[in-house]
This record gives structure tokens, sequence and C-alpha cells, in this order.
């Protein structure tokens, strides 16, 4: 059974940039597609990014193109989200997500079988 957890989290002044890892353990993470998601107070799961399990197809929000960067490490069995020019928007929790066997960036988060418990993110000043 896959296990993810998310660190890296914290207050950021808007510009500034954080780090989120995803570490995976009781399974490889090789095979496994990954989606970076977040949620803000009184608001729906939005994807922010997304790859699949060769790290072929990449997805990218819109909101984020340009400042975010989703990577693995699939030796450290760890999932990265790389934030840079941090907004007050992006402020939310961050989960990260995994499902098995498919080398598409999956966007929907039903799709995912595997969730981290989050990563909180406050961009303020």
């Amino acid at each position: 059974q896959l296990q993810l957890v998310e660190s890296g989290g914290g207050l950021v002044q808007p510009g500034g940039s954080l780090r989120l890892s995803c570490a995976a353990s009781g399974d490889s993470l090789g095979g496994f597609a990954i989606g970076w998601f977040r949620q803000a107070p009184g608001k729906g799961r939005e994807v922010v990014s997304c790859t699949g399990n060769d790290g072929s197809s990449i997805y990218y929000a819109e909101s984020v193109k340009g400042r975010f960067t989703i990577s693995r490490d699939d030796v450290k069995n760890t999932a990265y989200l790389q934030m840079n020019s941090l907004k007050p928007e992006d402020t939310a929790v961050y989960y990260c997500a995994a499902t098995f066997g498919t080398n598409v960036a999956v966007t929907t988060p039903l799709e995912y079988d595997y969730w981290g418990q989050g990563t909180q993110v406050t961009v303020s000043s």
C-alpha cells in the first residue's frame, strides 16, 4: 500500500519560493503517475500540476505556468513541486496524489488512488 507524506509548506512572502516534497513509502513510486493539487478555504480541490509515470507527459494549470515545476526522483521515491514567484492567491493546502500504471498526466482528482495528508502554504506579507 503506497503512502504519501508531503512536506515543505510554510509561510512565505509574495515573490518568494518554496519546494514541496512528497515522500512515498510502502511501494516504489516508479510506475505511478503523480499529481499536485491544492484546496483553498471555501473552494474545491484543483489540479496544480501532474505528470505521468515516465515523466513524458506534464500538465500545469494556467495559473502556475512558468512559476511552478513538477519533478520526481524515483530513486529517492520522492516527487517535488518547486514553486517560485509565489502570490497570495497560491495560499492553500497542497496535496500530492498518485495513481498506478499510466504515463498520462491525470488532472482529475477522482482518478487518483493515493493521497497525502496535505501541507499548508501561506503567501502573505
